[in-house]
């Protein structure tokens, strides 16, 4: 049975911006010199955006948040499979900010960032695989 194809949509544009939040922070670490700040914003902006992506597949209201703790434990709800990864996910949420107004820390180390990558990688990938195919980017 074919599944709703506004609910297809719908996650599907979700992911398609966090896809594009992921290539952006690859290219912001590339750049010469990098720019980890940026980089680790776009990360934590794969994370809320993958996540909201998952909870649009459910039918899930969530709040305008950038609290990737608390997007996570809506996702256990409907998959207890993504704990490990929920329990590390919010690591992420103090990027939305951190690094991003005068006063703050300048940069992120360039090993904070690439950590950040990975770790928003790592989710989009578990999420991805979660999902229908038809959703995908």
């Amino acid at each position: 049975m074919p599944h709703d194809p506004a609910l297809v949509a719908d996650t599907r544009a979700w992911l398609t911006k966090a896809l594009m939040d992921l290539l952006a922070a690859e290219h912001l670490l590339q750049v010469a010199p990098p720019l980890l700040g940026g980089a680790v914003f776009h990360c934590q902006q794969v994370g809320e955006k993958t996540l909201k992506a998952f909870l649009a597949w459910h039918d899930e209201p969530f709040r305008k948040t950038h609290n990737l703790e608390e997007l996570g434990q809506q996702v256990l709800a409907f998959d207890a499979v993504l704990l490990p990864l929920v329990d590390r996910v919010g690591d992420l949420t103090k990027y939305a900010w951190k690094y991003r107004y005068p006063g703050e820390p300048q940069e992120p180390s360039r090993q904070e960032a690439e950590a950040a990558l990975a770790l928003a990688r790592e989710v989009y990938e578990a999420v991805l695989s979660r999902l229908p195919e038809e959703v995908r980017p």
